[in-house]
């Protein structure tokens, strides 16, 4: 059985560098068998959170929800890719996340962040253990970090240098650890019902 992961992105600005990093997670993860799937924020496009998805009458949210919250209730695992701006997490990745909860429990994520310096985005992606624990899911600790972004994946994703090298080496370690995690999980879900 092929694991579902969602890879979730969220910058919505015009000259972005993170979706390489997206891409190469996204390609890594079905290099080894998964089933991954890059979920944009941008390109979903929800509204600044007004509603949570699980707030509307069944059947009349908004259909970019609607289709997201179903991937979301049937995927095995997410990874979370996270740019850093001013030491926190991006605006866009965040308010996509807020509008689900319950959608997210019992199953692994995993944050890989970035940033145009050599910090990485490290910060970003230590605040985001802490948000993705507080919904539901259980956060893996192996992390990736890639900074600077331009100088690790041409615009392809593809890894360049030695940053490159150094990126694909960690990989490894990164999607074994998730995969530990979502078997775990899917087969604690078949054992035993979640408590709640």
């Amino acid at each position: 059985m092929s694991d579902r992961i969602l890879v979730f992105y969220g910058s919505y600005r015009s000259d972005r560098m993170g979706v390489r990093l997206a891409d190469y997670i996204v390609a890594g993860l079905n290099g080894r068998g998964a089933q991954a799937e890059l979920i944009d924020a941008k390109a979903v496009d929800l509204p600044i959170l007004d509603r949570m998805y699980k707030e509307y009458p069944k059947g009349t949210a908004p259909a970019a929800m609607e289709g997201l919250a179903e991937k979301i209730r049937t995927a095995d695992a997410f990874v979370f890719v996270t740019g850093e701006y001013n030491w926190g997490p991006q605006p866009g990745l965040k308010n996509l996340t807020d509008h689900f909860l319950e959608e997210w429990f019992w199953r692994p994520a995993a944050v890989a962040s970035y940033s145009a310096g050599r910090f990485s985005g490290v910060r970003s992606g230590t605040v985001w253990h802490s948000i993705l624990s507080e919904m539901g899911m259980v956060v893996v600790s192996s992390t990736l970090a890639v900074g600077p972004i331009s100088q690790t994946l041409d615009a392809q994703g593809k890894p360049t240098g030695s940053a490159g090298d150094s990126l694909d080496r960690s990989f490894g370690r990164f999607a074994d650890d998730l995969a530990w995690w979502t078997e775990a999980a899917r087969a604690q879900r078949g054992r035993k019902a979640p408590p709640y």
